[in-house]
């Protein structure tokens, strides 16, 4: 199979790298760099980059007093609505003009988006994953999209969680059960950016 037919049936989802979310790192210049590193890669290998935030409507309307871990937001008045600063994307990560970002309103990469229309649309197979944190959003979306029949790589450095001894559970042992799981510079290195004659190959 060549790189460019490869390639366009697999998208880079790079999840909930926001101003907020990274200051519940105690230094998040790390992940920010295998991040970046990670979508550098894509971009050479034409490979998709799609990225998924949390952001509600003003005053919350989509979450229940019944959501446990939402329902806090929904107290706070202001966090994660759109518009808000906290919300954006931190500003190490700087989307091209074409590239996507989608809103979802839950845990899941999946929830409260339309993540899977744009997927089917484009005919993607393959999701490689970056983001934050590694027991949230990137657990959740690797069982949901499992589950959806989807091939998931789990780029381990460019994931990150406030509980580094969860994230090591999680990424060394029980990922390894529904996906593949490598750092971003292997990744990296097992893409590269087919040729004009079409006979170059990719490993993803």
């Amino acid at each position: 199979m060549t790189a460019s037919r490869n390639n366009s049936k697999t998208v880079l989802l790079v999840m909930d790298i926001q101003e907020t979310m990274m200051s519940y790192l105690p230094d998040p210049k790390p992940l920010l760099a295998k991040v970046k590193e990670a979508i550098e890669g894509a971009r050479a290998a034409n490979i998709e980059v799609i990225y998924v935030i949390l952001s509600f409507r003003k005053g919350h309307p989509e979450i229940s007093s019944r959501h446990k871990r939402f329902s806090r937001l929904k107290d706070s008045g202001f966090m994660f609505t759109e518009g808000h600063e906290g919300t954006a994307l931190h500003n190490a990560i700087v989307p091209l003009e074409e590239e996507l970002i989608l809103h979802k309103k839950r845990v899941s990469a999946f929830a409260g988006s339309d993540l899977e229309m744009v997927l089917k649309s484009k005919g993607v197979d393959n999701l490689v994953i970056a983001g934050f944190a590694t027991s949230g959003i990137v657990l959740h979306t690797v069982t949901e999209g499992t589950d959806k029949d989807y091939h998931i790589t789990v780029l381990s450095d460019a994931c990150a969680d406030p509980d580094p001894e969860i994230h090591e559970f999680l990424t060394r042992r029980l990922f390894q059960a529904s996906c593949a799981v490598m750092t971003a510079d292997h990744w990296v290195g097992s893409i590269r950016k087919v040729d004009p004659s079409g006979t170059d190959t990719t490993l993803l």
